[in-house]
């Protein structure tokens, strides 16, 4: 999370803990030590950069055979009068559901091109007043609110609610002076919704009901549906998976919170999803072991304002979990790429195209034993805003904080804001013994840092410093350009690369 700085290089002061701590009350256990594969001085990019992702969403989904649920039709009497196992087949369409569907043990929820299932209401009955149009009575009770938002003062992401117009997502305010076209201001204390644009002859909806797909049952399918416009409260998902369930060919967006949340769903499949434009995460996983979340897109997620920098926001995010991230695109959303973060465990996290995402490309926190290999991870870290700047404390093309056990190998990490950030910090125990930076090995990749403000290297606070042999860095490619030469750090000074390799790093490595 955020360490405290004075200034480039000076001596790490303190530590701030912004939600990540554990702790954890399992036996302590040693990581696995490295693999011993020989690794030579990479000369061409991985297989993941030449890698065509595809088709995904609902196209790439087989036809539906099973029982029909219409428009119109409340899906859960028709799932609660089949036997369990039963496949469904939601119409071509849009089902407004009220209430999040329970499927039994075995059973199938599937649709095709065109079956949407919404959370959103239409908003009728407008009335001029003043500038403005406002419904009223549209709006829930209020309700516990949580979350970290961009903006810490107002906290507009807590809030679940939002406002499509012809299906254009409208930007939330806080206060009614602040309405602009665009935008909408939800008064929950007096139950009215204010648009400064004109609704007469709009389609306008608001997502109200919170959950499509509930994890009451084990291995469940879901594939080939539209999943939108669902008010998933933060942390929670509007398709919420658990164990054995494979979430395969359809498209979740624009719902307000997590799209696709994995939820103690040991060995759960997510692949081949559109996962896009939701309001915080786009896949979200949380004590679930050996899951396998491969070949999605996963772009353009955090549209409703959650913490850039340091809360969950972005592409996915994994908690005290396990297995693999593979053969994504996980391209332009406003956070981190693909992080990992509290007591995560065999982690592998491979073939994966990690593009333009604001924060860093890919983040392993306070975990252990992982496996961070051959991916793309290209031009994140330009868009972090409250709390971040442009250390190797705000992170990098990869990130490695605090965990034991990492293998960074045979990456392409090109043209980030830094292109690999390595912290050690004191963050407390965990389920596998205490989080300490430990084993960590930096082997076979290329490292491109064209932009002169690119660094590379290890940060250390006060309390936790870097042991020897702690970090191996081995014939890796560097490709450094621009000014100044000091592009390497370790132990609070910047270093050249003639200083680094006499730090007894990267020895057998090339730099150009």
């Amino acid at each position: 999370m955020r360490g405290l700085v004075v200034t480039a290089g000076a001596a790490v002061v303190g530590l701030l803990l912004t939600g990540c701590t554990d702790s954890g009350d399992q036996p302590a256990q040693q990581s696995a030590p490295p693999a011993t594969t020989t690794v030579t001085v990479p000369t061409a990019p991985p297989t993941a950069a030449a890698a065509v992702l595809g088709p995904t969403g609902p196209s790439t989904a087989k036809p539906c055979q099973g029982t029909a649920i219409p428009v119109g039709t409340d899906p859960q009497p028709v799932i609660d009068a089949a036997p369990p196992a039963t496949t469904f087949c939601f119409a071509k369409g849009v089902h407004r559901l009220t209430r999040a569907i329970q499927p039994r043990s075995g059973d199938t929820l599937a649709g095709g091109p065109g079956a949407v299932l919404s959370g959103a209401v239409r908003l009728t009955g407008w009335k001029r007043s003043g500038g403005a149009w406002v419904v009223r009575g549209a709006l829930p009770a209020a309700y516990p609110l949580k979350g970290q938002c961009e903006d810490n003062k107002t906290k507009p992401c807590q809030l679940g609610e939002q406002v499509y117009v012809n299906g254009k997502h409208l930007t939330r305010v806080m206060s009614l002076s602040q309405l602009k076209p665009g935008t909408f201001f939800g008064d929950y204390q007096a139950n009215a919704l204010y648009l400064d644009d004109n609704p007469t002859g709009q389609l306008v909806e608001m997502s109200k009901t919170q959950t499509a797909i509930d994890k009451t049952a084990d291995n469940v399918t879901v594939t080939g549906l539209t999943v939108e416009h669902f008010a998933s409260r933060p942390q929670a998902g509007a398709v919420q998976a658990g164990r054995g369930w494979t979430v395969t060919a359809n498209e979740v967006r624009w719902n307000h919170a997590v799209g696709i949340m994995v939820i103690e769903g040991d060995d759960a499949e997510v692949s081949r999803n559109t996962v896009a434009d939701n309001g915080q995460l786009g896949i979200g996983q949380y004590k679930s072991a050996g899951v396998r979340i491969t070949a999605n897109l996963v772009t353009r997620n955090n549209t409703d304002g959650f913490w850039i920098a340091d809360w969950e926001s972005g592409g996915i995010k994994s908690t005290r979990s396990s297995g693999e991230v593979s053969g994504n695109d996980i391209i332009a959303n406003r956070g981190i790429g693909m992080w990992s973060d509290i007591a995560e465990y065999d982690r592998r996290i491979t073939g994966n195209r990690i593009r333009d995402n604001a924060a860093d490309g890919i983040r392993y926190e306070i975990s252990y034993q992982a496996l961070i290999d051959q991916n793309v991870v290209e031009h994140n870290g330009f868009g972090t805003g409250r709390g971040s700047g442009g250390s190797l404390w705000d992170g990098g093309g990869i990130n490695v904080n605090t965990s034991s056990g990492v293998q960074v190998r045979g990456n392409l990490v090109k043209d980030n804001r830094n292109a690999l950030s390595i912290q050690s910090r004191t963050r407390g125990e965990g389920p596998r013994g205490t989080y300490v930076l430990r084993d960590v090995l930096v082997e076979g990749n290329q490292f491109v840092m064209t932009d002169a403000t690119s660094t590379l290297g290890v940060v250390e606070n006060k309390g936790s410093p870097t042991q020897p042999g702690a970090i191996t860095f081995r014939r890796n490619s560097y490709t450094v350009s621009g000014s100044p030469a000091d592009r390497f750090s370790y132990r609070g000074k910047t270093m050249s690369w003639s200083e680094w390799q006499q730090s007894g790093f990267d020895k057998d490595s090339v730099n150009s």
